[in-house]
């Protein structure tokens, strides 16, 4: 096609009175769709879930970074709506796929939710809709799954309509880098679904990166992440290194930092959490052991990554061992079970898998999270936080820090307990390291003056 007849095309994604439907209204939906509605642009939200669109429609938001009055006043104009109702989808100009990308109980990629978006957008497919799908997945995807779906049509990509991945980059609770300002990439099946998609998203995303493929787009997001996972790996290794040698871990973290050059600052913790790092760098494990080739950076960093919470309960254990008392029979009270500092997510977070290792050691658990009223997981069952008081502190047998958040009194926090584990260096400012029993970091004695 030439380009007399692909600017208007253009001009239309830039400029045109459109309505974008967003699928899936969690933690990547919603933010985009509030945007998206700020943006100037009309916005149908579909969820599967009816109390979510329940609370959307009524101005109620259930994700962190989007305050209920921000959401609400977008309601009340008219420019954001919910609905359950999948035929509504031929009403979208633009339609963003934001749905979960799990993995099953085998840590393989469960993609039903794409599949199942993917199908009802085919099934009112029309002329000139640009689709573009921001779940994170394994390369190939977005061509392979999601065309597939859309060419059932009988409707010609890059032609008749416009097929893109653009990878979320949320990252809940940061203030500075959101949605809106955080770089965003797009890759097309064709470079006219390319240019559609970022003619699109560049009225509501401060900068696009157009890339050569949607394969491209694919690959990069997995990347982002497989960084990140790999080396939270390669330095939690080294606190199992600092452990052994009786070493504190945050010491050296803090000491290899002040080089100003080639070197980059990851902290270990008690485990990976959230939903993109513990589940990303597997999409891309499945797809090359497909291909008979093996990803074994990131099968090792995941290996070390799974055993860090066992480590943490052998800290406990330990903390214990010192007061003569067993792990069965001992109150361990736990402070912040999502999965970091200042949010209430809680998908993969390792105090999930900490509550459970603890309990079926015997211990009784309780947890303290104002950003967490209430955990109800597999593992976990269904249980309430408790208030943090001095009498918590001090009747647990061990208090364990799994998640920084803010508002905690990490000075009260020391003076009032009897142990500490302390797996978020939390407890750095307090001058606690000097009463630590081990002097390795992660075991602190209480009851700082």
């Amino acid at each position: 096609m030439n380009e007399q007849a692909q600017e208007p095309m253009l001009e239309h994604f830039r400029s045109g009175n459109l309505t974008m439907g967003v699928i899936g209204l969690g933690y990547v939906g919603l933010p985009l769709a509030t945007i998206v509605a700020e943006a100037g642009m009309r916005v149908i939200g579909f969820d599967i879930d009816e109390a979510v669109v329940d609370g959307v429609d009524a101005g109620a938001s259930h994700i962190g970074d989007v305050p209920s009055s921000r959401l609400a006043a977008l309601v009340r104009a008219g420019v954001l709506c919910a609905t359950a109702d999948m035929s509504r989808l031929p009403e979208c100009d633009v339609i963003a796929i934001s749905v979960p990308t799990p993995l099953s109980k085998t840590r393989d990629p469960d993609i039903s939710f794409i599949l199942a978006a993917a199908s009802a957008v085919s099934a009112g497919l029309r002329r000139g809709q640009l689709v573009v799908l921001e779940s994170t997945t394994y390369p190939g995807t977005t061509r392979e799954v999601v065309l597939g779906e859309l060419a059932k049509s009988g409707l010609e990509v890059g032609e008749d309509f416009f097929l893109c991945f653009s990878p979320e980059r949320t990252d809940p609770g940061n203030q500075v880098w959101t949605t809106r300002n955080t770089p965003k990439v797009i890759g097309g099946v064709t470079t006219r679904c390319t240019a559609a998609g970022a003619a699109c998203y560049g009225r509501f995303i401060d900068r696009m990166v157009p890339v050569s493929s949607a394969e491209v787009a694919e690959l990069s997001k997995i990347l982002e992440n497989t960084f990140r996972a790999v080396n939270i790996g390669l330095v939690n290794e080294t606190a199992l290194i600092a452990d052994r040698l009786g070493v504190d871990i945050w010491e050296v973290v803090e000491a290899a930092a002040t080089k100003p050059f080639g070197f980059m600052r990851f902290v270990p913790g008690p485990g990976l959490g959230g939903h993109c790092i513990p589940v990303d760098p597997h999409y891309l494990s499945w797809k090359m052991r497909t291909l008979d080739f093996r990803t074994r950076f990131i099968e090792l960093a995941s290996e070390i990554n799974a055993s860090m919470p066992r480590f943490v309960v052998d800290q406990v254990r330990d903390a214990l061992n010192d007061e003569g008392k067993a792990v069965r029979g001992s109150t361990v009270a736990i402070l912040g079970v999502a999965y970091k500092k200042d949010i209430d997510d809680v998908r993969e977070s390792p105090a999930l898998y900490i509550i459970e290792l603890l309990e079926a050691a015997g211990a009784g658990v309780v947890y303290h999270d104002p950003h967490v009223p209430f955990l109800n997981d597999e593992r976990t069952g269904l249980r309430e936080s408790v208030a943090l008081t001095p009498s918590l502190l001090g009747q647990a047998d061990v208090v364990l820090i799994l998640t920084d958040h803010s508002c905690f009194d990490m000075r009260e926090i020391v003076a009032k307990s009897k142990v500490l584990v302390d797996a978020r260096n939390a407890t750095a400012g307090t001058n606690a390291r000097a009463a630590s029993r081990r002097g390795v970091g992660w075991i602190v004695k209480g009851g700082l003056a």
